[in-house]
């Protein structure tokens, strides 16, 4: 039997460290918390270790320790920067990794993502993604008064009640990344003509209206940003259940999942697989990331003693969504190389304490795999879609494309782009 091809790493940047007591270790420098030198720093530090691509952490309400309801604890780190403008910030001190800012789905109007997405991948040149999540929180819709959500318990969610909203937000989920997707297609790849000479900068019958008409969102278009440099930039979401599998299978280049042993990877692996093929989308690239929380040391008794001590200032034992993993960068590799064996085709890793575990990563787990022969020792690619192993897609609109929209459904454009049945 071949070996599993190489592994895909990612980390996930959020605050001073996942733990909630982060802060509070020597080191983490809470005082630049929100400035760009930090974000800068942490960044440059995650393209040191050759990874893919960093995520931004993103909400539209204060975090807490309630899953759906803001707390009022004063212990814990409160506020955040702009994910997308920190990652247009970062960029260009930046030249291989790939940056993925956290958007909410639920309050955001997909035709302001889009262009800024398009805007990151142009300054990154190339490097952007997103990563789609929704939101079920009363406090968070009350910012923008344009809807109303149900109140919602953690305990509520097995409900009928509870899966018919996760329902609704994921099916909303995927109309936006169709509207994002589509807006990014709306200008061919050589409608700038720029031309001085005959005064002509585009060609308007290359762009297109994309003529969006679904439940929950109306769209126009074209954007007002050219076809970004990827074409299209990486879309990805974090999954944890059926629905948001769904959303991965039909939707997206890149689905994080939260499983703690092997058996549940093979698992979730299995469904996200069957929802792709549903979709039509059995022969496209789709990444399926497991997503682990980590404390490393030299000493696998050190990172123990280290999260215990962290759990002492914070009042409570950390858990997490996801599994939560203490002990050296030679046992994270065994283990990540194990779960890769059940259809994982990378990992976002989720830094207990940053200023500490990001360098565990960097200068410890991936030395580590080098020398298993399960991580790059160079970046490949300039894009992040290079990186990760898929192609430039196709314009949809383009004269080659025009009969085929993104679904699979035929349609004909009138010339300007105007859509008709």
């Amino acid at each position: 039997m071949s070996a599993p091809p190489p592994l895909h790493l990612a980390v996930a940047l959020d605050g001073t460290g996942w733990h909630p007591a982060a802060w509070r270790e020597p080191g983490t420098r809470p005082h630049d918390l929100f400035t760009a030198g930090y974000w800068a720093g942490l960044v440059n530090e995650a393209e040191r270790g050759l990874l893919d691509f960093v995520t931004f952490e993103d909400a539209l309400g204060l975090q807490s320790s309630q899953l759906t309801e803001p707390d009022g604890r004063t212990d814990q780190v409160r506020g955040r920067l702009d994910a997308v403008l920190v990652a247009a910030r970062v960029a260009p001190l930046t030249r291989h990794i790939g940056l993925v800012p956290t958007v909410v789905a639920t309050h955001t109007e997909p035709f302001h993502i889009s262009k800024a997405i398009a805007t990151l991948d142009y300054v990154s040149t190339g490097r952007a993604g997103l990563r789609v999540q929704v939101t079920a929180r009363q406090n968070e819709a009350a910012h923008f008064g344009r809807r109303t959500v149900p109140p919602v318990r953690a305990a509520d969610w097995e409900t009928p009640a509870g899966r018919e909203l996760i329902t609704e937000l994921f099916e909303e989920a995927a109309d936006y990344i169709e509207v994002v997707r589509r807006l990014w297609d709306s200008w061919e790849d050589d409608a700038e003509i720029r031309d001085v000479a005959t005064g002509r900068f585009i060609d308007r019958d290359k762009l297109h209206y994309i003529g969006f008409e679904g439940r929950h969102f109306s769209v126009k278009g074209p954007s007002i940003t050219p076809r970004p440099p990827q074409g299209q930039p990486v879309v990805s979401a974090l999954a944890r259940r059926s629905m948001p599998y769904q959303l991965v299978g039909r939707s997206t280049d890149i689905g994080y999942v939260t499983p703690h042993d092997t058996g549940q990877a093979r698992t979730i692996v299995a469904e996200i697989r069957a929802a792709q093929a549903a979709a039509g989308r059995a022969e496209e690239p789709l990444h399926v990331f497991g997503d682990l929380v980590v404390f490393l040391d030299d000493d696998p008794a050190a990172a123990e003693d280290r999260k215990a001590r962290l759990d002492g200032l914070a009042g409570y034992a950390y858990t997490s969504d996801a599994e939560v993993f203490t002990g050296t960068p030679g046992q994270l590799a065994d283990h990540l190389w194990e779960l890769h064996s059940a259809g994982l085709t990378g990992f976002r890793l989720r830094p207990g304490v940053i200023s500490h575990d990001l360098e565990q990563v960097t200068r410890g787990l991936v030395p580590e795999l080098q020398r298993r022969g399960a991580f790059r020792r160079a970046y490949e690619a300039d894009t992040l879609r290079g990186l990760l192993g898929l192609a430039r897609p196709t314009n949809r609109y383009s004269p080659s494309s025009r009969l085929r929209s993104s679904s699979g459904h035929p349609h004909l454009l009138e010339a300007g782009g105007a859509v008709r049945p």
